[in-house]
């Protein structure tokens, strides 16, 4: 069976500096038309970055959406135009102060693709070394160092509610 569905129309509704969001009219595969709702963002990254003592850099931020401060994986939308391997790069120093001359690309995930085509790619950092902390003018983050194994558990316990961390958080220990 083919689940595909066929774009009949694309109305944009709102266009952001992070996201746009558009109202498509499609057909599904019993055709029947139906409306999507589609956030678009270009795309975005995250880091796990560990120190030689197997200490993970978090970071510690308010969400507004959400209401709440979380801990969570420096990360940060790409740039346009921008290598993945680069914003990495560029985050992990940006938001903890941490530069890293050695990333790998561990994988790529869809954040939330029920309605949203933001694509995170995931990387580990290695051979830090401390430089200072450059977070955005709107940005205010807080680093926290914590022991892998400790990030787990806020993992499983549910401190660690951000889905990009658990996800980096999870794979880099192995889970």
């Amino acid at each position: 069976m083919d689940l595909r569905e066929k774009t009949l129309r694309k109305k944009n509704i709102f266009t952001g500096n992070i996201i746009n969001v558009r109202v498509d009219t499609v057909e599904l595969p019993n055709g029947r038309e139906a409306t999507r709702e589609v956030v678009e963002h270009p795309g975005a990254v995250t880091v796990v970055a560990l120190t030689p003592e197997r200490e993970l850099l978090l970071v510690r931020q308010h969400r507004y959406p959400i209401g709440q401060d979380t801990l969570e994986l420096p990360a940060g939308k790409l740039d346009a135009g921008e290598a993945p391997e680069v914003c990495a790069i560029r985050e992990l120093e940006e938001e903890t102060g941490y530069r890293a001359r050695q990333v790998e690309f561990l994988g790529k995930f869809y954040t939330s693709p029920g309605f949203c085509n933001e694509i995170m790619y995931l990387y580990r950092a290695a051979d830090l070394e401390e430089r200072e902390q450059r977070c955005d003018e709107d940005e205010f983050v807080q680093v926290v160092k914590l022991p892998l194994e400790k990030a787990v558990a806020k993992v499983y316990s549910g401190e660690i509610v951000d889905g990009k961390s658990i996800v980096g958080i999870l794979w880099a220990a192995g889970a």
